[in-house]
């Protein structure tokens, strides 16, 4: 019984481990639309080279993105593009002072 116990409590621990793996590569796998060229933007679904290229051209223009929903203000990218996508996408890391 002692031995079922500890297989259970490791099955439970590699379960666990599993899945805050699975959580750190979803994050990690996010492309930032602060940096990403052109070649990283067209993967995200509704995205094309236009669209790309524009997103890169707002950016320098307007400075980096605040926050992910500002890529509506973008030429093509709009509410639906913006539903499909929102997961995927990330500023970066905020600066705190």
């Amino acid at each position: 019984m002692q031995v079922l116990s500890r297989k259970l409590v490791c099955f439970c621990l590699l379960l666990t481990f599993m899945f805050a793996a699975q959580l750190a590569c979803a994050e990690a796998a996010k492309i930032n639309i602060n940096t990403a060229e052109v070649a990283e933007l067209v993967t995200l679904k509704g995205i094309g080279e236009k669209t790309a290229a524009g997103i890169i051209a707002y950016r320098e223009a307007n400075g980096p993105f605040k926050a992910i929903t500002e890529l509506t203000k973008v030429k093509g990218v709009g509410e639906k593009t913006f539903a499909k996508i929102s997961d995927q996408i990330t500023i970066g890391e905020k600066k705190t002072k």
